[in-house]
């Protein structure tokens, strides 16, 4: 009997890295798109991702450069570009294909929400928002939802910023360590995050329910404000305080780092009512489990093959650093 096989696209980075693993350790054959010549096929050569795809059931597309910079023109090209013209192309490939895959996942964002810290923003409910990053993520789903592939579902997942070893919070947890990691600006804005984990988990879920469709939000249901977010992170490393950063010295600090306060000071309300209505359950739902676990280094439960090489073209440690969370 031939595994399940599925097709991860933009694989090096956090996210694809974890997936990766974690499908093997499920028994699936892992297939990969990419710019690295380890990949089974390149993004230049559209043959290689048809072959690549043709007999997959499920594809993932991870890819996007990056959005922990600065969005000066040249940056906000790159990002731009990233995900809107290698969607393109793995609809082409798609198309192309005599046993197309049954589930198209593209890692959208849920920073496509408006800044809330009034309302919870679901699928149905949710307002989007305004300026580049919400551009991006609306022109990647339009992409999404402009290929011609009538026998594979596409569903845009809207990822809250994803947890894992690294990522968003390593430099919160530095910070915390220097005596710093007080609440940033207000304090009030929303964190919605999902743990990595559950992430993976999702994305099964959603293979497999195919009554889900459109977009869907991948975040648990119990988001909190960055006050509590920072006291959580000095809890888990045991630091007993830490001082508040307005936001004038964010964007001072931003500058000088090279990233955007968007990043930060955004009120991210993300509500996973589609996957709760389906009967999803989160094994990792509330912040302080999910700290306290990473806080005690990586799980060894999941995983079985050594890490990807990070890429600057794939997600990061957190969603935020590569696909615009």
């Amino acid at each position: 009997m031939m595994p399940r096989a599925v097709v991860i696209a933009g694989a090096s980075g956090f996210i694809g890295s974890y997936f990766r693993q974690r499908f093997v350790a499920e028994g699936w054959q892992v297939r990969t798109v990419g710019r690295d010549a380890s990949a089974d096929a390149q993004w230049n050569d559209d043959g290689a991702i048809t072959k690549a795809l043709d007999g997959a059931e499920l594809l993932v597309n991870l890819a996007g450069r990056s959005v922990n910079c600065r969005y000066n023109e040249r940056h906000r090209r790159e990002i731009m570009d990233s995900r809107v013209l290698t969607t393109r192309t793995l609809g082409r490939a798609v198309a192309a294909c005599n046993e197309p895959p049954r589930t198209w996942i593209i890692s959208s964002t849920g920073t496509i929400y408006r800044h809330a810290e009034d309302l919870p923003q679901s699928e149905s409910s949710g307002e989007l928002g305004s300026g580049f990053s919400v551009d991006v993520a609306r022109a990647w789903e339009d992409e999404l939802a402009a290929a011609a592939v009538p026998d594979t579902r596409k569903v845009p997942l809207r990822i809250a910023i994803a947890l894992g070893s690294g990522g968003v919070m390593s430099p919160l947890r530095n910070l915390a360590r220097l005596g710093l990691g007080g609440h940033m600006g207000p304090g009030t804005q929303k964190f919605s995050w999902i743990h990595v984990e559950d992430l993976f988990r999702t994305v099964l879920f959603v293979h497999e329910h195919t009554e889900l469709a459109g977009p869907v939000n991948a975040a648990t249901p119990y988001p909190v404000d960055n006050r509590e977010l920072m006291s959580l992170v000095r809890q888990s490393l045991g630091v007993p305080f830490g001082i508040p950063t307005p936001a004038w010295l964010l964007e001072a600090g931003a500058i000088l780092i090279r990233t955007q306060t968007e990043l930060v000071l955004k009120s991210r309300w993300v509500e996973p009512r589609k996957l709760l209505d389906a009967g999803f359950a989160f094994e990792h739902p509330t912040l302080v489990g999910a700290l306290n676990e990473l806080a005690r280094g990586p799980s060894l439960s999941h995983i079985i093959t050594p890490s990807a090489d990070p890429s600057r073209t794939s997600p990061g440690g957190s969603h935020e650093s590569g696909t615009m969370d």
